[in-house]
């Protein structure tokens, strides 16, 4: 096993019971939560660090809004005592939250994301991160996204939008890899 600093840091993004709300619409990668279950648990097995990133949303009909269900994480990624869980009311998990200054006192220069959408607090994290100096790895299969409308009023499916996310995020940003290369960084 490598030294704690030298195993990157995992990050799980908004995964709440409030993505499950039907208004989001169709979904894709239906066994991102299998993936997420299995990263968080190879995490702790590890003994290395989870941060557990929760929306804190102020809009007043949103399910993501503090006090409904919606805002509990989901069962397969809930945090254990002693994990850290950093609150925010923006789309990036680096705004107004502390997130940077605890990794960079930590010494994560390295960091595993994933959660959801794909295409929206995910990909603005993970660019966040990058712009941060911070090495990133996405997990394709630990996250998702929706169906989504364009400005022409053309549907893309969740898919599409996951696969144009994704190769925003790869390269410039990220590297994007899998669930089983995201646990071969653990040995």
């Amino acid at each position: 096993m490598l030294p704690e600093k030298q195993i990157p840091a995992l990050i799980i993004i908004d995964v709440q019971n409030a993505i499950d709300d039907p208004a989001w619409g169709p979904r894709n990668n239906p066994g991102a939560e299998d993936s997420l279950h299995r990263l968080i648990e190879a995490w702790r097995h590890a003994a290395a660090s989870i941060y557990h990133v929760r929306h804190d949303s102020t809009e007043p009909a949103s399910p993501y809004r503090p006090g409904q269900p919606g805002n509990n994480f989901k069962a397969e990624v809930a945090p254990q005592p002693g994990e850290p869980i950093i609150a925010k009311q923006t789309h990036s998990a680096f705004i107004g939250t502390g997130l940077e200054e605890t990794l960079r006192r930590a010494s994560h220069q390295r960091l595993v994301m994933a959660g959801v959408l794909t295409n929206n607090s995910l990909e603005m994290s993970v660019r966040h991160a990058g712009n941060l100096g911070f090495e990133v790895d996405v997990v394709a299969d630990a996250c998702w996204a929706v169906d989504k409308t364009d400005l022409d009023g053309r549907k893309w499916s969740a898919q599409d939008v996951h696969a144009l996310s994704l190769a925003n995020m790869h390269g410039e940003y990220a590297r994007v890899i899998d669930t089983a290369r995201a646990l071969s960084l653990l040995t």
